[in-house]
């Protein structure tokens, strides 16, 4: 494998030369030494050391990303807008998976700053765990005092930049239209208790049923892990407690496919006899069948918003930036029967 004297040699150059041209760094190259030096680099086929590059280079050209589940369709939905932002920008976008996992989040800001990113984006919920808010907040507060930049979507207790897609009143918006069909025993399968997206959304569902007269017990709600096998069991928890339920409404489109699967398997026709309600409205919402109702936030504008607040070092002052959500009706929900 050629080594960077190996290309100096070549090129007829000095190694701090190549290393020069080869790392990008900032300070001035003739021409006709660089294309020498290119030349060379061709010929041997040389791999440049990306450690390297990044001490040479006088500016930060990565970004560093923490979700909790790329996989999770709600996440990669969000990439994608972070993604198109970060390639019109020239930027590289490295992608950490915290799998819900707040001390593995905590090891991402320290590796990600360790990499000198340009900026740290969390994209993913809250925590309601005080003890991990001030540590991260701590290590967050240490990046950004060494120039780097940090923005938020979702709710999180770090002051900065933020895109926040409005849980609260999206889930008002699902409640009122529950109420509007008529149901009255509904359950309800959310996300995990310790996110704050699990919160907000369960509270703005109450205060939407509350305004109706109707009350949200808590033996009607099952906490699950955002994901379709969760949401299948959630909803089976829900109807052998209580078989007479006619409205499942779930915090999460994915958990909502679980729900349309689990009464499938029961023969439960939907919405005949039961209606099916999500959240987020991901792009295979549409595809399943029945087609989902579900609440719609802009996902990919989510990622790019933030992208664009993290990029942009003319402000200071932190902002925060609200994205509404909407109600989508499609064919999984109905009035309840007779």
């Amino acid at each position: 494998m050629a080594t960077l004297s190996d290309v100096a040699r070549r090129a007829g150059v000095s190694p701090a030369t190549a290393s020069r041209v080869i790392n990008g760094s900032s300070k001035p190259v003739t021409d006709e030494l660089r294309e020498r030096v290119l030349q060379a680099v061709a010929e041997l086929q040389y791999v440049p050391n990306a450690h390297a590059q990044l001490l040479a280079r006088s500016h930060r050209g990565a970004v560093g990303v923490i979700v909790h589940d790329v996989s999770d369709p709600y996440f990669s939905e969000i990439t994608r807008g972070l993604q198109r932002v970060a390639t019109d920008q020239g930027r590289l976008l490295m992608i950490c998976n915290s799998y819900r996992d707040p001390d593995r989040e905590l090891e991402y800001v320290e590796l990600l700053r360790g990499q000198q990113v340009a900026a740290i984006i969390l994209a993913g919920s809250g925590y309601h765990d005080p003890d991990f808010t001030t540590l991260l907040n701590g290590k967050l507060a240490a990046y950004e005092a060494t120039g780097g930049r940090v923005a938020v979507i979702g709710r999180h207790e770090h002051s900065g930049d933020a895109v926040m897609p409005d849980n609260r009143d999206g889930a008002r918006l699902l409640g009122q239209e529950i109420c509007r069909l008529g149901h009255q025993r509904v359950g309800v399968v959310a996300g995990p208790r310790v996110l704050t997206t699990t919160t907000d959304r369960l509270t703005g569902l109450r205060e939407a049923l509350a305004a109706h007269g109707r009350q949200l017990p808590e033996q009607l709600v099952r906490y699950a892990d955002f994901d379709r096998d969760s949401g299948a069991e959630a909803t089976a928890a829900l109807l052998d407690a209580e078989p007479a339920l006619t409205a499942i409404a779930a915090l999460n489109d994915s958990m909502a496919i679980g729900a349309l699967s689990l009464l499938r398997s029961r023969a439960v026709a939907v919405p005949d006899q039961v209606s099916v309600f999500g959240f987020d409205d991901m792009p295979m919402a549409r595809d399943v069948t029945p087609a989902l109702t579900t609440i719609r936030l802009p996902l990919v504008e989510m990622g790019a918003r933030a992208m664009a607040l993290a990029l942009d070092g003319g402000s200071a002052a932190p902002r925060v930036e609200s994205l509404t959500a909407e109600l989508v009706r499609r064919d999984s929900s109905g009035p309840p029967p007779g």
